[in-house]
């Protein structure tokens, strides 16, 4: 129980964090004039940071360990970079909350997937009546909760 409590906060501020980062990279996107140099500067804070969470750790030498794992994996850069670019883009446009509904919206589509396949060697969780239920009060909270 204590660690579920733990990951959980842990993720509710990871979660709290994503608008922030949002609205942080977009404004200065905007003060700039270039989203895209924007994202860069994000990403040299963000790969310092790790390096040294990763040093302090002693997980720095695992680095070596990665030409040898699948290519694939390496994708979840692609992805990083892919929502960093859009969300420092389309946010002063679309405005940060509606930009992070349709985040959070396809975050739930695509967890559900994920879970309901096993994809990616995630644990199954089937997709039943009561994990539909959840989803749907979810995206009609996260919709109500924007609109208002």
């Amino acid at each position: 129980m204590a660690d579920t409590l733990r990951y959980a906060l842990i993720m509710l501020a990871a979660g709290i964090g994503i608008p922030i980062l949002a609205a942080l990279n977009a404004q200065l996107g905007a003060r700039i004039g270039s989203p895209a140099a924007a994202a860069s500067v994000l990403f040299v804070v963000a790969c310092a940071v790790s390096v040294l969470v990763a040093w302090a750790t002693g997980g720095l030498d695992r680095l070596a360990l990665i030409p040898a794992q699948p290519r694939h994996l390496l994708l979840a850069g692609f992805f990083v970079a892919f929502y960093v670019l859009s969300i420092t883009w389309v946010a002063p446009r679309f405005g940060v909350g509606n930009a992070i509904f349709f985040v959070l919206l396809g975050q739930m589509i695509s967890a559900t997937a994920i879970d309901q396949f096993g994809l990616f060697g995630a644990a199954i969780r089937p997709f039943g009546l009561m994990r539909a239920s959840g989803l749907g009060l979810m995206a009609i909270g996260v919709f109500l909760v924007q609109k208002a």
